[in-house]
């Protein structure tokens, strides 16, 4: 099994990657900067290839998927690759950042699918990471960010749908707010602890509680779920 995980190195995207590597996985997983924390993942793991591919470009996209049918046939793809960027209110929020939260989040998830599809057989599995915000929208925090993770969750149904015939299937994870460096990243390291009263079971979530069900969608017991998203947002 060759499977692409965008995003792959780091937080959410590294937990899912040693989760499907536990599985047998051949795991091709792209980051855009931080080598250090991708030559470590591949020192962690042999069964994991990692490659620098900026998937909000079309050379990107290339690199990454012509590395992944090197090492065989690709059968799935974990959309992953996801940031954003800034936390205030939209009127706040530079009209780059938003063009540049959008295009990773979304236009990359479906331009990453649809190069799978063209590349999948029977059989093959596409998982999307939406977000909890994309239902809850934000407000004052980062709507721009929840309505790409909205048009995630669209994607993952009607492609869902369109592909069904030919044995792929597509699913939508949509955690909640997780313990990873995207806060910090965003100017606010402090989000999970300050948001964790908000949540029903009154604690931020840990990576590892989303790669357990990304994993799990890859396996034989999932495979009449498709075109669904599933929440993993601690209630919320």
């Amino acid at each position: 099994m060759t499977t692409i995980v965008t995003g792959g190195t780091r937080g959410i995207g590294a937990a899912i990657t040693r989760a499907l590597a536990s599985d047998g996985h051949d795991v091709v997983a792209s980051y855009v900067r931080d080598d250090a924390s991708a030559e470590a993942l591949a020192a962690e793991l042999e069964a994991v290839h990692v490659v620098r591919a900026d998937v909000t470009t079309t050379d990107g996209i290339d690199t990454l998927f012509n590395a992944a049918q090197e090492r065989g046939p690709v059968t799935g793809l974990v959309n992953n690759a996801g940031a954003t960027m800034h936390v205030g209110p939209l009127a706040e929020t530079d009209p780059e950042v938003i063009r540049s939260v959008i295009d990773l989040n979304l236009t990359a998830a479906v331009l990453c699918a649809r190069r799978a599809v063209q590349a999948m057989t029977a059989g093959g599995t596409i998982v999307n990471i939406s977000s909890g915000a994309a239902t809850l929208g934000s407000p004052g925090e980062y709507v721009h960010y929840a309505a790409a993770k909205a048009g995630v969750d669209a994607l993952t149904v009607g492609l869902g749908k369109e592909v069904a015939s030919l044995g792929i299937r597509v699913v939508g994870v949509a955690p909640g707010t997780i313990r990873t460096g995207i806060h910090a990243d965003a100017g606010d390291p402090g989000r999970p602890d300050r948001v964790a009263e908000r949540v029903p079971l009154g604690r931020a979530g840990e990576p590892d509680d989303i790669a357990g069900a990304v994993a799990w969608l890859f396996r034989p017991e999932a495979a009449y779920v498709t075109a669904t998203t599933i929440r993993i947002t601690g209630g919320m």
